[in-house]
């Protein structure tokens, strides 16, 4: 598992804080390992009842960037620094 601290971006303003990020994928292969983070290159896709963003990892999984939309507002620029 891998966490994220995390910085939103609306409408052409600044970047603001956000939630952290936390993820852990296991298929037959460990897409996040357990005390890692994802490849460079892997890209995470999400929807729900909570909302649905795409990210992109880089820097061998210390950094992504991508979109996010949350219940209620519209889509935003979203980033974030690998913590743990």
């Amino acid at each position: 598992m891998a966490t994220y601290s995390t910085e939103i971006q609306t409408g052409g303003g600044g970047w603001q804080p956000d939630s952290p990020l936390k993820i852990s994928i296991v298929n037959r292969n460990q897409v996040v390992p357990e005390s890692g983070a994802p490849s460079t290159g892997t890209t995470v896709t999400w929807s729900g009842d909570q909302g649905k963003g795409s990210v992109t990892f880089f820097d061998g999984g210390s950094n992504f960037q991508g979109t996010a939309q949350f219940p209620g507002e519209g889509p935003v620029a979203y980033r974030g620094r690998r913590t743990s």
